[in-house]
């Protein structure tokens, strides 16, 4: 049984009134454990309800019991007890949702010596078919991929560019905005090969963050090999004028 919910009738009177029988009934299910207060009424249609108690189970802090009656609609019909079942609050401390196994592993999991293996099916990889003896063949190909038992599909392209995109080194980061110029322009940056080479490169300059991570080529930050630092004063200063056409001499 999952969590009661509330419909929009109100409880059966008769059934709301019943609170002691359903306070027998969870005291018979939780054995030796005191029953605590009766925590409300709950209506399930227009002949049950769920009444709820609270928990003094040992580690079940929040928790309720919560026992559902019924009776059949008439006045007279006698009431049932449906079930008893001991159920979460909204306070109480639960297990987070279950994640399949597939699902669980997020970027910066992999540590070292840890082996975390793609599906023959993944998205991301295509098979990688040329192979050839021409040196001017093989060179083209790595360039591009092939040669290699899978490569990366148009998916894990454009997957890879989005994540890259959204990233610390993406056009929109707080670096970026407040840089002087974009990455671009800048000599450190270094285009990659193939097709993500259009919008990303690898940044070269170790005294940035950024330095030997793919970077948007609209990215920037204030270590860009063509920034100026303005060295004048900030203060306007007249320039100053010397009349040596006379000479004083005091004694």
């Amino acid at each position: 049984m999952t969590a009661p919910t509330t419909s929009e009738q109100p409880p059966n009177p008769v059934l709301a009134s019943v609170v002691e029988l359903a306070r027998a009934a969870a005291q018979q299910e939780a054995g030796d454990e005191p029953i605590g207060a009766h925590a409300g009424v709950l209506a399930e249609d227009e002949a049950s309800v769920t009444h709820l108690f609270e928990a003094s189970h040992p580690g079940y802090d929040g928790w309720r019991w919560a026992v559902t009656i019924a009776t059949t609609g008439g006045d007279e019909d006698p009431v049932t007890i449906s079930e008893v079942v001991l159920l979460p609050g909204p306070d109480s401390l639960v297990a987070p949702d279950w994640v399949p196994w597939g699902e669980r592993v997020r970027a910066g999991d992999l540590g070292v010596g840890d082996l975390m293996p793609t599906t023959p099916d993944d998205p991301r990889l295509v098979p990688g078919y040329l192979e050839s003896d021409d040196p001017a063949v093989e060179e083209v190909a790595r360039e591009v991929g092939l040669g290699r038992v899978r490569v990366l599909s148009r998916f894990g392209r454009l997957e890879s560019a989005r994540r890259w995109e959204g990233g610390d080194f993406g056009p929109r980061s707080d670096m970026a905005r407040s840089a002087p110029a974009a990455c671009g322009t800048c000599g450190f940056y270094q285009q990659l090969a193939g097709s993500l080479g259009g919008a990303f490169g690898v940044c070269t300059n170790e005294i940035t963050p950024a330095d030997g991570h793919v970077v948007h080529v609209e990215y920037g930050c204030g270590a860009h090999s063509e920034a100026e630092v303005d060295t004048g004063s900030p203060v306007p200063v007249a320039e100053l004028v010397y009349d040596d056409s006379e000479l004083e001499v005091e004694q």
